[in-house]
């Protein structure tokens, strides 16, 4: 059991709000992502991303979670805010399709400092 920040009362864990003032114990926002629609085998599942706000390291952390049709989280994990950066990071640096390869041809001119003429 813990105590309410705000009134000072005793709180079970299970609870999301203190019995006594109403004060929420944690502050999060949650976001739900479909999954990509050509993939079959990611039918009815969905990716919840739940942003914890709160004044110690423990508490401020994303979390991950795989819902299935049934309304269940088939698997869960937690980043800290120095991995969940380095994950935006990670996503808007890298273009959604990879570049196309160069043709062999266009790699050694480019080496050789040369221009391909038509």
């Amino acid at each position: 059991m813990r105590d309410c920040p705000e009134c000072g009362g005793p709180v079970e864990a299970r609870f999301h709000y203190c019995p006594w003032c109403s004060t929420p114990q944690r502050r999060k926002l949650v976001e739900f992502f479909r999954p990509h629609e050509e993939l079959e085998s990611d039918d009815g599942k969905a990716l919840r991303v739940s942003r914890y706000f709160g004044s110690t390291e423990a508490e401020r952390h994303v979390r991950f979670s795989v819902w299935n049709e049934t309304g269940s989280a088939e698997a869960a994990v937690s980043l800290d805010d120095e991995e969940a950066q380095r994950l935006a990071e990670f996503i808007l640096t890298h273009p959604s399709s990879p570049p196309g390869r160069p043709r062999l041809l266009e790699t050694v001119l480019a080496l050789a400092g040369g221009s391909r003429r038509r």
